[in-house]
Formats: structure tokens, C-alpha cells, sequence
């Protein structure tokens, strides 16, 4: 085993350890996936990073993302805790205000303003309609009926997301889901608050059979699809505001922005643990 710096990082939280916490290590060149895959699931977290040089010229790191279960081509919180973690320990990116991250869905550029962050969201590799017998499945294991299912769209983009849009902010808060219905699925729910309130959404993410737990606190690549569909379906403003890990207690606040063609997924990062690890 070999000795590497190592951040822990709270990811989107409104405040001190409310958002989605990131283990990160860093100079990870020298371990082996299952080496990799080891620590990831000792951490116990939705997602452990691993920094290592980047092998693409447009990149100033290359990052891979393990949950407890195995690697992701692509993740949200992640990219802009490692980044951060990146940064803390003395990376300086080519482009000022910029890092480019490499990671196994391509390269994603994430802009830095002190400790918010924000990534450029990778298109959607599977967006259309859910197919109408798993849409009833979905709304069943949730304890919905079907009429109040407004929308259910596959929005892959890494993750398998399926986004369901309810009424309102309180229904989504009101949902529990069934473990066994839903089973293999991970269910994006979004529903408006009313006008007035700190945030524009409430987003919860579903993970039924997750092993680090079944629901996220907060979650980038969820809100990255979530922003398409909600912006292509026109039910919500170019820039925006979602809460997520209302119901765990937590206090996320994800920002959306559109600028062009580019949709920005962003929010606070902050450093909870500094140090070393035997990897």
C-alpha cells in the first residue's frame, strides 16, 4: 500500500455538511481497480474519486468515479468535488477560472468562482419518453397513480436517470418509495414550489437497492438531465434553483444556468477532511 493525500468534501450544501459528501484521492496513478474499487467501498459514500494525470492535452486531470458498486463513466457532485480537491492541493488549471476534467464520458469543463463551481452538463445519451408499461411500474413503486405522473423521460447521461415530473414540491417530499417494486431503477423526482420560496424545485434522487443508501442527497448528474428536459418541456426559466435532501435531513441548493447552448450545474463546495490515506 502506498501513501496518498486525500480531501473529503461536502458537494452543493446551503451550509456546513448539508450537501452530498466526496472522498477523493489523489495522485492514484500507482493503484489498480481493484485497488480502487476496494476503498470505494470501504468509504461507504455514494462516490469515491481517484485523481490521476490526464492522458488527453485538453485536460488538467483525469478523474475516475467509483460508487460502493463499481465505476461511473460520469458523475455530477464528483466533478466538482474533485475538482475542488484538485485545486486545494495546489493544481493550477491551463485556463484561468476553468479546469477541464477528464474522466471516461469525455472531457467536462467546470468554472471556478472561489467555492462555487459549476460544470458544463454532457449531453443525454438516451432522452425520450419511458415506455408506458414501466412508466405504470414506476408510478405503482412510488405510491402515485398514474394521472400524477405529468412526464417520464429517460435522462441517461452516465447514470440510467428516469425523471419524474409531479405537481408540486410537496407531493415530491410526500413520495415513498418501494424497494422491491423498484428494483434496478434510478428515479429522478422534480416537482415546482410555490412562487416565493428559497428554491424553484424539489429534486430527489431514488436509488432503491443503492448500497451507500436509497436516496441521494445531491445529486449533479441527475439535476444536469432534470435541466434539459424541464427547459425543453418549458416549465422552467433558463437559470434556476433546485433543493435536494430535504427529507434527509440535508439542505442542497443545485443552481442551473443557461448560457447558449450550454446548461452550468453548480453550487457551494466545501473542505471537511484533509489529510492521508494507506491505499
Amino acid at each position: 500500500m502506498g501513501t496518498h493525500p486525500f480531501h473529503q468534501v461536502d458537494v452543493f450544501g446551503s451550509a456546513a455538511y448539508a450537501g452530498n459528501p466526496l472522498a477523493v484521492v489523489h495522485g492514484a496513478d500507482d493503484l489498480s481497480d481493484e485497488a480502487m474499487r476496494r476503498f470505494a467501498a470501504w468509504t461507504n459514500l455514494s462516490e469515491t474519486t481517484f485523481l490521476l494525470a490526464p492522458t488527453d492535452p485538453g485536460a488538467d486531470y483525469r478523474v475516475r468515479i467509483f460508487t460502493t458498486g463499481g465505476e461511473l463513466p460520469f458523475a455530477g457532485h464528483p466533478t466538482l468535488g474533485s475538482a475542488y480537491a484538485w485545486l486545494a492541493a495546489g493544481g493550477n488549471s491551463a485556463a484561468p477560472g476553468v479546469v477541464v476534467q477528464q474522466c471516461a464520458a469525455g472531457l467536462v469543463p467546470v468554472r471556478v468562482d472561489g467555492d462555487d463551481l459549476a460544470f458544463a452538463a454532457p449531453p443525454l445519451t438516451r432522452y425520450e419518453p419511458v415506455e408506458e408499461p414501466l412508466v405504470a411500474r414506476v408510478a405503482a413503486g412510488l405510491g402515485l397513480d398514474r394521472a400524477e405522473v405529468l412526464g417520464c423521460s429517460w435522462l441517461v447521461n452516465g447514470p440510467q436517470w428516469i425523471g419524474v415530473r409531479l405537481a408540486d414540491a410537496a407531493r415530491v417530499l410526500d413520495v415513498t418509495a418501494d424497494p422491491v417494486d423498484l428494483a434496478g431503477l434510478d428515479i429522478g423526482l422534480v416537482g415546482p414550489h410555490p412562487a416565493g420560496a428559497d428554491a424553484d424545485f424539489e429534486v430527489r434522487a431514488l436509488l432503491p437497492g443503492g448500497g451507500a443508501g436509497p436516496e441521494d442527497p445531491a445529486t449533479g448528474s441527475l439535476n444536469a438531465g432534470l435541466a434539459h428536459w424541464l427547459l425543453d418541456e418549458g416549465v422552467a426559466p433558463p437559470d434556476y434553483v433546485a433543493a435536494q435532501g430535504t427529507v434527509l435531513g440535508r439542505a442542497a441548493r443545485i443552481r442551473v444556468s443557461k448560457d447558449g447552448d450550454t446548461l452550468w450545474i453548480g453550487g457551494a463546495v466545501r473542505r471537511a477532511i484533509t489529510g492521508t490515506v494507506e491505499v
